[in-house]
């Protein structure tokens, strides 16, 4: 977790940026993918939105963490080991999502279509079962019930409180969990377009983003890591906050329309082999 900017403007922005960067996290994604596919299975109308519903649980389950921390502000002390024990608990989730992913892409089959592979997807596959609206919100409530995001809630919303009342804690969880939908609802989209299709455009799509979620991981987890061992770097992070967020976020957007790009190449290509 970076240290906040003391500049409102700033904080909030910044705040977006991390609920952008969070849609992406490799969880949400696993999770998002085994929903639209179910109920895409299914013909189910809302399989599309399968993203936002999740995301509008999971965003539900901060904001009520952000009004529970401020409102009990006076009684509760933050803990000295909060902000660095959820820092070593994401670089250790990224490094894990990371690995994971990478060792999945390598041992893909030639043909085979990638899901992102996620570390509580696995112990709570079965949610991805949800077959109603509803049920798809409260899977995503369930899974912000970890620590990372509890961590990172309780940060929010006590920093907030140097602005201000309860109102900046609301309203820099409402900017982080915008943040979080809007790539969500953008990677529950994309999953059904590729479930409606089983060719060659899939299979390569799928890969570079299960890429893209494996090195952005490692990426953000070595960064961390080397802001709370390196006191140079510490001393440069704080001060670029906001242009990491952004770099992540740019390079998880970047890798969607890579994917396209080079999916409509071999599309191409093999039309202009099939004609000669």
């Amino acid at each position: 977790m970076p240290e906040l900017p003391t500049e409102w403007s700033n904080l909030c922005a910044l705040v977006f940026l991390l609920g952008l960067k969070h849609g992406f996290d490799a969880d949400h994604l696993a999770i998002i993918d085994g929903l639209t596919r179910h109920n895409g299975r299914h013909r189910r109308p809302f399989a599309r939105y399968c993203g936002a519903l999740f995301s509008l649980g999971h965003g539900a389950v901060v904001l009520l963490i952000a009004v529970g921390v401020s409102t009990a502000r006076a009684r509760w002390a933050t803990p000295v080991w909060l902000e660095s024990g959820g820092a070593w608990a994401s670089i250790a989730f990224l490094t894990a999502i990371g690995i994971v992913n990478l060792r999945a892409v390598l041992s893909a089959g030639p043909e085979e279509v990638m899901k992102p592979v996620g570390i509580k997807g696995r112990y709570l596959g079965q949610l991805a079962t949800a077959s109603r609206p509803l049920s798809v919100a409260l899977v995503g409530a369930v899974f912000a019930v970890s620590f990372d995001t509890v961590s990172q809630s309780a940060l929010f919303a006590l920093t907030a409180l140097h602005f201000g009342g309860v109102g900046h804690a609301i309203l820099l969880a409402l900017l982080f969990a915008a943040g979080m939908i809007a790539t969500d609802a953008i990677n529950g989209v994309w999953i059904s377009r590729l479930i409606a299709r089983a060719d060659q455009i899939a299979v390569i799509a799928s890969r570079v983003m299960s890429l893209a979620v494996s090195g952005v991981s490692l990426l953000v987890a070595g960064y961390g890591a080397a802001g709370l061992l390196v006191p140079v770097i510490a001393r440069w992070s704080q001060d670029s906050d906001l242009l990491a967020g952004a770099v992540v976020c740019a390079l998880m957007a970047g890798s969607y329309l890579c994917a396209r790009m080079l999916a409509r190449l071999d599309q191409a290509g093999r039309a202009m082999r099939g004609a000669g």
